[in-house]
């Protein structure tokens, strides 16, 4: 499937060379029939007989392309077109008895398997059966023509095998759609990560940086100096989200809670809130202290976007982190935002859980991510 327009892609040369093949082989079945006709002592049973059979080949072969071509794209075979396909079919086997006579009756054995791979199972049914006892009913009306005993095995025979094809192309017009959802879903989880992780890096630092630029502003007829501070402040931040969108789009960028935290500080003085931080932070593993990172930078970034606060605290132990603020807090938690999303699905791949709502004391939004063993 060609995921940039959702279409299947067309089959490659090889296969379409095989699939031709594949319905060619058997026509060598009609040797007997066409022997017949170029040994009529009459010219025009010869061109008759030979022409229809010739013309017969050709039908069943596109027909059977045409059906297979359909399978390949996943879609159905129209039952209308499928019968009309079949009842031509028998027309020019039948057009050919003037030159075969009793030997027309080897066209049987290809529509009856071309009617099991087009129609329906009840409708292929009878079809075979109506191929299968015709040789012994024309016998029996027809003087001088002997049963064929040979057709009606063969007839039985071919639609088997036929079965056996149509069965084989549907399980693998199965997989192929299978493979083909799975690759669409794997691209679209893609892109929903990338988007996730975007949002959670340029959503701090943009904060930071609009926040860092206001505050220059209000300075630069107060104290130059400090707003030089803080633009330079705000070019370093900037710098450096460029940098993590290059780390993110090369799938190298790695976030650390001592990192996270050191920026928090630095994010919340700029915003004139107070923070109340941990001095250390316990050894924790690698993919904990990710996870904790990421949900400081979370925490936080709404702390200065929403929260109206004075002071914001972090707490970090051994199988939990809490970010809390004083603010206003929301009377109902929105946890349908980008950056509380994602960070839901990386605890998710660490069996962790992610509560947000009101701090229990004193008012204020509380963020949480905790071990799964953890009490609440």
């Amino acid at each position: 499937m060609d995921l940039s327009t959702g279409q299947p892609r067309p089959a490659s040369r090889h296969w379409r060379v095989t699939g031709w093949l594949l319905a060619a082989v058997w026509l060598f079945f009609l040797n007997v029939p066409l022997a017949t006709a170029l040994h009529q002592p009459e010219l025009w049973r010869r061109v008759l007989g030979v022409t229809a059979l010739i013309a017969f080949g050709i039908g069943y072969v596109l027909l059977f392309q045409w059906a297979r071509r359909l399978r390949q794209l996943l879609a159905p075979i129209p039952a209308g077109r499928a019968r009309a396909g079949l009842a031509l079919l028998l027309l020019v086997g039948l057009a050919s008895i003037p030159g075969t006579g009793g030997d027309w009756l080897a066209t049987l054995v290809y529509v009856a398997a071309a009617a099991v791979f087009l129609l329906p199972p009840w409708e292929a049914l009878a079809v075979v059966v109506v191929c299968a006892v015709t040789p012994a009913l024309a016998s029996w009306l027809v003087p001088g023509w002997q049963t064929e005993s040979g057709i009606v095995f063969a007839v039985l025979l071919a639609s088997f095998a036929m079965f056996g094809v149509s069965q084989l192309a549907q399980r693998n017009s199965q997989l192929q759609a299978a493979q083909q959802e799975i690759g669409r879903l794997a691209v679209a989880e893609e892109r929903a990560r990338a988007a996730r992780d975007l949002h959670d890096i340029l959503g701090h630092s943009l904060t930071v940086v609009a926040i860092k630029a206001e505050l220059a502003g209000r300075l630069i007829d107060v104290d130059r100096d400090r707003a030089a501070v803080e633009i330079a402040e705000v070019e370093a931040l900037a710098r450096a989200a460029l940098a993590d969108v290059r780390e993110t789009v090369g799938a190298y960028r790695e976030v650390t809670l001592a990192a996270e935290l050191a920026g928090a500080r630095s994010a919340l003085a700029s915003a004139g809130i107070a923070a109340d931080l941990p001095a250390e932070v316990p050894d924790l593993p690698e993919e904990w202290d990710r996870l904790f990172g990421w949900a400081v930078r979370e925490g936080v970034t709404n702390v200065v976007r929403h929260s109206g606060a004075r002071c914001c605290t972090v707490r970090v132990h051994s199988d939990r982190v809490e970010v809390s603020d004083d603010g206003r807090g929301p009377s109902t938690p929105d946890t349908t935002g980008h950056g509380l999303v994602g960070l839901r699905e990386r605890a998710r791949r660490l069996d962790a859980v992610v509560t947000v709502g009101r701090r229990p004391e004193g008012g204020g939004f509380l963020l949480r991510v905790h071990s799964p063993g953890e009490a609440r």
